[in-house]
């Protein structure tokens, strides 16, 4: 059988990859980068730009035909719908090894870079205190996945990457494999992802307990309590019905606010008054997340994600009222901002540890680090004064979260795994 390669933007390199190999025998452009358990054999491989264009980084898994045909209609069904979940590339199906035999087929998706699995986040120095921020970026992913009727099916810290988001974390769907669309989902099915989640959590917790990454008193069985809280406290507070007297209409307002604060938009409202009109009863149709980064990109292009976007947001706002900036066209003070603090303070950072962590990431980190730094000093200490600071003393220190072409030659070249 011909070999076949279904993909959506075709990367001529992926012909040359050694697909008449098994998986688990690729030594050749496999990178050392960190990759999550899966039930599948999984490498990630590093192929080389052409005509101009940068490195491709790509996930491979070895999975059967239906499978990887399915996952992958589905990962592109969920990036179409703004869902967050890695990008899938192409299905590789007709391999054969060299004795003539079959090979599975194989699913890409694209690396999402400076994206960890949860397993990695703690030999980069997250600890016991960043597991309720983990979870809630879990639980984030479910309660958007659940308004777009998306049923996960094996909802898990495994299944999922997470990237750093202004001190927080923000969670991608790596593995949709179990998932389907149902429309509407019911609210059983919602319920027994939670269920699923609550107890795939619980075991991932105590492995890493049992390795030694979380605290020897920590209680994973109250995170389950949690995740199910969080998870219930969100969705009611996006879908779930407000009655009111008709003499409290500011509610309606202070209700918008509320889930523009969660990072969702409202794209409209049920109003229902009473038959007497002395009772007013609304329910939100929420649209997707990201209100705080969609209104970031507006005003200056950076596309960040959600809490990085709205910590950026509150830096401009400092920005404009520092200046006197309140009668000026918002996007005009944005545009100022980016040139006069954004660009010029990311431009500090050395070429060789912009590895590091993302520019937005970074950016959050030195505003934190300035109110430390302002704190010890009973002053405000300039941001680029504080930045350096920063970069010499915090970031220089931290391991790499994204791994450059030039990085990954050097660790291949040292021996590296």
């Amino acid at each position: 059988m011909a070999l076949r390669i279904v993909a959506n933007r075709p990367d001529p390199a992926l012909v040359g990859l050694p697909w008449s190999t098994p998986l688990e025998e690729w030594t050749e452009h496999v990178v050392p980068l960190p990759r999550g358990l899966s039930r599948h054999v999984v490498r990630i491989v590093q192929l080389p730009g052409r005509g101009g264009r940068p490195p491709a980084t790509y996930a491979v898994k070895e999975t059967q035909e239906p499978l990887a045909f399915r996952e992958h209609r589905l990962l592109r069904d969920l990036r179409r719908a703004g869902l967050p979940s890695v990008r899938p590339e192409a299905v590789v199906t007709g391999r054969t090894g060299a004795d003539g035999q079959p090979l599975p087929a194989a699913l890409l998706t694209r690396h999402l870079r400076f994206s960890l699995p949860y397993r990695s986040l703690f030999s980069h120095g997250a600890s016991t205190d960043d597991v309720p921020s983990l979870v809630d970026a879990l639980v984030v992913l479910l309660v958007r996945l659940h308004l777009q009727d998306f049923y996960w099916g094996d909802v898990s810290l495994s299944n999922v990457l997470f990237r750093r988001d202004a001190g927080g974390f923000a969670a991608y769907l790596v593995d949709a494999e179990t998932g389907e669309w149902r429309s509407p989902l019911s609210p059983r099915l919602r319920e027994y992802d939670v269920e699923v989640g609550c107890q795939n959590v619980f075991a991932e917790l105590m492995d890493l307990q049992a390795a030694g990454s979380l605290a020897a008193d920590f209680q994973p069985r109250s995170v389950v309590t949690m995740l199910q809280e969080r998870y219930d406290a969100l969705w009611n507070e996006l879908t779930g019905e407000e009655e009111f007297g008709t003499d409290e209409m500011w509610r309606i307002e202070q209700r918008v606010e509320r889930l523009n604060a969660l990072g969702f938009d409202v794209e409209e409202l049920d109003i229902v008054t009473d038959y007497d009109g002395d009772q007013v009863r609304i329910q939100p149709r929420v649209v997707e997340a990201g209100h705080h980064r969609r209104e970031l990109q507006a005003l200056t292009g950076l596309a960040v994600e959600d809490a990085q976007a709205r910590r950026l947001l509150n830096d401009i706002a400092a920005f404009t009222a520092h200046f006197g900036l309140g009668g000026t066209d918002r996007s005009l003070v944005a545009h100022k901002w980016l040139n006069d603090v954004y660009e010029p303070l990311v431009a500090m950072i050395p070429p060789d540890i912009r590895g590091k962590l993302e520019p937005a990431e970074v950016f959050h980190e030195v505003l934190e680090h300035r109110w430390y730094l302002s704190e010890q000093a009973g002053h405000e200490v300039d941001i680029f004064a504080t930045a350096r600071d920063y970069i010499d003393t915090v970031l220089a220190r931290r391991p790499e979260e994204a791994v450059t072409a030039t990085e990954i030659e050097s660790s291949e070249a040292a021996g590296a795994p």
